[in-house]
C-alpha cells in the first residue's frame, strides 16, 4: 500500500469500517449509516473507484461495500475521504457470513461485479452464484429489489443466467442478458477484458 492508502486506512478504519469476522450479532444496516435509507451491498468492491463513484452519483441510498484485499479497502476509505461520501461503509470478510447476519429485505440493490470465476471445474463450487448462495441474497433484498452480476467470463455469464433463471422468486428484467448499464462505472477488470476482445455480460433480475 501506498502510504496515503496506510493514513486513509489507519484513520477512517474506526468510523467506517467493520471486520466481518468480529460481528457478534445481527447487523442493523440503519445503524452503519446513521440513517433510514436503501441500502445497496456491493461484494467485491475491488480497488473502490466504482463503488466510490457509484455512491457519489447516487447520494440517497448507502453503499456497504465488501472487500477481502486490504490495499482495495485502503483505497475506498480514501476516496471516501477525498470525495466526502457519508453514504459509504466498507466492510472487511467473507460477504455470505455478513449477508447472513442481515434482516431480510433490508436491501435496494446487491451487486456482484466480475468476480472470481474459478474456472478449474474442481474450483467452481467456490464460485458466489450458485443456487443456495443466489437463494440467500434474494432473501436480503426488498420486493422489486435487484441483483445485478457482470462477468466478462462467457462460461460463468451462461452458468449466472441459468441460476438466476433458476429462482422462482427473481424476475429476469432483460429477458437475458441486460444491455450494459449507464450508472455501472467501467472497472479495472472490464477494461483488461475488452482490450483482450473479451465480451461483458451484465445480468439484472429483481425479487418478486
Amino acid at each position: 500500500m501506498s502510504g496515503r492508502q496506510t493514513d486513509a486506512l489507519t484513520r477512517l478504519w474506526p468510523a467506517y469500517g467493520t471486520a466481518i469476522a468480529d460481528l457478534d450479532g445481527p447487523v442493523d444496516p440503519a445503524g452503519l449509516f446513521g440513517r433510514d435509507a436503501p441500502v445497496v451491498l456491493e461484494i467485491g468492491s475491488g480497488m473502490g473507484d466504482a463503488t466510490a463513484a457509484m455512491a457519489a452519483a447516487d447520494p440517497g441510498r448507502d453503499y456497504l461495500a465488501v472487500e477481502v484485499h486490504t490495499p482495495g479497502i485502503a483505497r475506498l476509505l480514501d476516496l471516501v475521504q477525498h470525495h466526502g461520501l457519508g453514504n459509504v461503509r466498507v466492510a472487511e470478510g467473507d460477504a455470505l457470513d455478513l449477508v447472513r447476519a442481515m434482516p431480510e429485505g433490508c436491501l435496494d440493490a446487491v451487486h456482484v461485479f466480475f468476480p472470481d470465476p474459478w474456472p478449474k471445474l474442481r474450483h467452481r463450487k467456490r464460485r458466489i452464484i450458485q443456487p443456495e448462495h443466489v437463494a440467500l441474497l434474494r432473501s436480503r433484498l426488498a420486493p422489486g429489489g435487484t441483483l445485478h452480476c457482470a462477468t466478462d467470463w462467457a462460461e460463468y455469464a451462461e452458468s449466472m443466467r441459468s441460476t438466476l433463471t433458476a429462482d422462482p422468486e427473481l424476475e429476469d428484467v432483460y429477458a437475458g442478458y441486460a444491455p450494459r448499464p449507464a450508472h455501472r462505472p467501467v472497472t479495472k477488470f472490464e477494461r483488461r477484458a475488452l482490450t483482450a476482445g473479451r465480451p461483458v455480460f451484465d445480468l439484472i433480475h429483481r425479487r418478486r
